[in-house]
């Protein structure tokens, strides 16, 4: 008797021009990998809903794509990847008591039933740039950020990270996430005299920024949060960010992502491939090692997977979760590169 597959559910947040398939892609590697250790006894299949969640869609599409997976029987949901969106789908999964594991930057996205992979940290990444910026020698920098939860979570922990490194906040402005025009606050910030720049955000507005300075040639040195992973898919938005510094997930030291370049070129070429391959791995190896094969059963069984090699971040990155950590990444995940003549490079000093 062949045992039924487990059904796994796909959330995307925002249109996916390949309808998701390089991400399921991904995702069975990872699981793939897992399955050839010999620990698991049935296969996977996959139920996928495309949304078009916050800021640009809504959060009522999001919410009923979420419960199409569920009444498809979905044992497992990987999504969303938006802090805007994974807020209030982290309601929906301890409302359903269906484990999640969502790929937002934000650990507020994390419940008794939603983990998370953390491509970027709202928490993190500020202390990571306000590190960056003072070892540079800058004193006085201005920020601009999204008008959006996002934007101020990102501006409120930069703060407390600039306290700690000397840093002195010359001018602070904010603009629409899907703003076309950033002449104004540019403007503002410039007459503050600031000898950094930093943009906060999803990075929609990161290019908007970038071209606002370009028509003004105003030469600052600029540093950016994990928005910046956009040029991966968007390489015409390159140009303008060129010697941008900001914070990504992927290092390309890294053994575990090299070992995924050997199977699959393409999963391994970005932070969302490269995060798709280990979540794929995450929830393999919490169906390994579950107890029961319910809801219940696979939550308990990814708490129990622990210092996995991650393929994301530098070398030395682990994941896994625990009781009360369901946080996935744990060591040097965040690493900081630059945007130099249209390709990503890690950031040197």
């Amino acid at each position: 008797m062949q045992a039924a597959p487990i059904r796994v559910g796909l959330l995307f947040d925002f249109p996916q021009p390949d309808q998701g398939s390089s991400f399921e892609h991904a995702v069975r590697l990872g699981i793939a990998e897992v399955a050839d250790t010999g620990r698991l006894d049935r296969d996977f299949e996959f139920a996928k809903e495309l949304a078009r969640g916050l800021p640009a869609g809504t959060a009522h599409e999001v919410e009923q794509s979420f419960v199409s997976l569920v009444e498809a029987g979905a044992l497992c949901v990987i999504g969303p990847s938006i802090s805007d969106n994974g807020l209030f789908v982290r309601e929906l999964a301890d409302a359903f008591e269906l484990p999640c594991i969502n790929y937002t930057g934000g650990e507020q996205t994390r419940g008794e039933w939603m983990f998370h992979y953390q491509v970027g940290s709202l928490e993190e990444e500020p202390a990571v740039l306000a590190s960056h910026l003072a070892g540079s020698g800058h004193r006085r920098v201005a920020v601009i950020h999204d008008r959006s939860p996002v934007g101020r979570s990102y501006l409120d922990w930069f703060e407390m990270a600039s306290v700690g490194e000397g840093l002195e906040l010359a001018g602070v402005a904010q603009i629409s996430p899907l703003s076309e025009d950033a002449g104004a606050q540019v403007d503002q910030l410039r007459s503050s005299e600031p000898d950094a720049l930093v943009y906060l955000g999803l990075g929609v507005a990161a290019r908007t920024v970038a071209l606002a300075l370009l028509e003004r040639d105003w030469r600052v040195p600029v540093a950016a949060n994990s928005a910046l992973m956009f040029g991966y898919a968007q390489r015409d938005w390159r140009q303008a960010w060129e010697g941008w510094v900001y914070v990504d997930t992927v290092s390309d030291n890294n053994p575990r992502r090299a070992t995924l370049r050997e199977r699959s070129p393409a999963a391994a070429a970005g932070p969302i491939g490269v995060a798709a391959f280990d979540m794929g791995r995450l929830l393999a190896e919490g169906v390994a090692r579950a107890g029961h094969l319910t809801r219940a059963g696979l939550r308990e069984g990814l708490e129990r997977v622990k210092r996995l090699p991650a393929s994301s971040g530098a070398e030395g990155t682990t994941m896994g979760f625990g009781r009360q950590d369901h946080g996935a990444l744990k060591g040097p995940f965040l690493v900081l590169r630059q945007w130099l003549g249209g390709r990503t490079v890690e950031y040197q000093g």
